[in-house]
Parts: structure tokens; sequence; C-alpha cells
């Protein structure tokens, strides 16, 4: 006969009988995500944006800042910009827009499931394919638009 204690390893750790916690468990659900790191009360928007995954690399984020495709609570922002929990911050980069608002304040890059919690996305959802409107073409051979044109494209397109 084991002890209670050799039992409960040989066992899977389990109490003996009961299936409490377990992973056939009644109502049990996803393992708990993990806290997130604690942070400091602002960073900088360039480090914000690179360690929530909104860009590749730190040296991309710092780059859209300078270029002005990055703003917080509506001002254009320098890489240097603080930005603290509540703060609105708005990445133009591939694809549309992202709006999001700061929910938590990261200086180190995190995974992706962290790094999703510490933002609210607000970013609108595209329009579905039928009110989207199509491309104009332009006649095989017509040569390239010249700048009239290339400037009604660009208001069509919501550019300019």
């Amino acid at each position: 006969m084991l002890s209670d204690e050799a039992a409960g390893r040989a066992d899977g750790g389990r109490a003996a009988g009961g299936t409490a916690g377990g992973p056939g468990a009644a109502g049990s659900s996803a393992p708990a995500a993990k806290p997130l790191p604690p942070g400091p009360p602002s960073t900088r928007v360039d480090r914000w944006v690179w360690a929530v995954r909104l860009t590749k690399t730190r040296a991309a984020a710092a780059t859209a800042c300078r270029a002005g495709h990055v703003r917080v609570n509506g001002e254009r922002a320098k890489p240097a910009t603080s930005v603290k929990v509540g703060d609105e911050v708005r990445v133009r980069g591939d694809g549309p827009e992202r709006i999001v608002e700061v929910a938590h304040v990261l200086e180190r890059r995190v995974g992706a499931e962290p790094a999703a919690r510490c933002y609210v996305d607000r970013t609108p959802a595209p329009p579905p394919p039928s009110q989207v409107a199509v491309a104009a073409q332009r006649d095989r051979g017509a040569g390239r638009p010249t700048k009239r044109e290339r400037r009604e494209i660009d208001r069509l397109r919501g550019r300019g």
C-alpha cells in the first residue's frame, strides 16, 4: 500500500478519489492569464508602441513618430512623447490606422497575448466589401496619370 504522499504523486497530484481542479473538472475553463508585469506610470510612445507589438521594431516605431504617423490624444507625437494609462494612441502603418487606448504601460516587449491586454482597440471595423468603392481602372496604354488626374484619384481615395 502506498502512503498518501506517494499516492498523490502517482495520480498526477490530484487528491485521491476527487477531480476538483483537474483537467476533467466540471466548470473548468482555460488557465488564468498571467498578470501583466508591473510598469511605470508613463513611458516613451515609441517604446510603448513597440512593446505592445503595433510595430515590428523599436526603430520602426521611432521612424513612424518622426514621420508623423503616430498621434497621442490627437497631437503629433515625437518618439520621446510620454504616454500614460487612458491616452489614445493612433498609429498609421501597414494597413488601416490603428486607434488604441493605453490600458497598461510597458517598457519591455512581451508576447502577443499579454501585449493585447495592454490596450483597448478602438479601431472601427472595416466597411463591408459591398460598400467599398471599386478602384478605377485606366485603359490599357493610356500611360501615366497626369498631375491633375493623380490629385483627383487621391481625393477619391480620401487622401487629399
